[in-house]
């Protein structure tokens, strides 16, 4: 590695520390913030950027997703379902992504992000009393959707799967995020597995990142608790919209 180790760990605790506790708060793993970071402030490349990240949001999820169950109770068989659906579709697009350009699909998912962002953020507090309910057997679907993007940007299975099952199949925000996390913390378990085997990860910078996370993810988690439903949902909206000009920034930065 070319940092010394305390620069490091001066960066990486502090960081990791900030993405645990949105991680938490929002039920997502802080990847699709401290990949551009990784590669950008620390100069990595992309894989290892995304390796790296890995290392950071596989115990950020495991936590989030123990404490949101706790919480918001699921049904087991059913987040099963969607979980096994979503890495399954994570492992195949993740190599049919390959052939794709990279760059297209970033800037069509940051777009559709944002159009999902500003229905969340102006949403109808009447229309939300009743939202339209479809048979949970369906949920699984949600694993290939969020299974999809996560295999061809490595990123975004939470983003992707709660709007889904909040607008979708009508869950309130804490369980549908409490769902999210249940695709997306095996998944993550894989590719690390993945980006492990083919030497894509910076152990000390991603375990470094890790340790910071996991001491503030819980608080993230219960600040989600605390606030109200409309005002949670919001704050989810206005971060996939910061995402999203997020994504196009660090696409024109990065040169992908």
């Amino acid at each position: 590695m070319s940092f010394s180790l305390i620069p490091v760990l001066l960066i990486s605790l502090p960081l990791g520390a900030l993405l645990g506790f949105f991680g938490g708060l929002f039920g997502i793993g802080g990847g699709i913030i401290a990949i551009p970071v990784l590669a950008l402030g620390f100069g990595l490349d992309q894989a290892t950027a995304q390796g790296t990240a890995l290392v950071m949001m596989v115990p950020n999820l495991l936590v989030g997703w123990w404490r949101y169950a706790r919480h918001n109770p699921v049904s087991l068989p059913q987040a099963a379902a969607v979980a096994v659906v979503g890495s399954a579709t994570t492992w195949g697009m993740a190599h049919f992504a390959q052939a794709l350009d990279q760059g297209i699909l970033r800037g069509l998912f940051a777009l559709f992000l944002l159009f999902v962002a500003g229905r969340m953020i102006v949403c109808n507090p009447v229309a939300e009393a009743a939202p339209v309910r479809r048979n949970q057997r369906l949920l699984p679907l949600v694993g290939v959707v969020g299974g999809a993007s996560m295999g061809l940007l490595g990123v975004g299975g939470g983003l992707m799967a709660t709007p889904l099952l909040t607008g979708w199949f009508g869950l309130r925000q804490r369980v549908a995020q409490s769902f999210a996390l249940a695709l997306v913390a095996p998944s993550s378990v894989f590719a690390l597995g993945a980006y492990a085997q083919n030497q894509r990860v910076d152990w000390t910078m991603g375990s470094a990142l890790a340790v910071g996370g996991v001491v503030t993810v819980a608080a993230g988690v219960n600040l989600a608790h605390r606030w109200p439903e409309r005002t949670l949902r919001r704050a989810f909206g206005w971060m996939m919209a910061a995402t999203s000009v997020w994504l196009v920034i660090s696409q024109h930065l990065l040169g992908r």
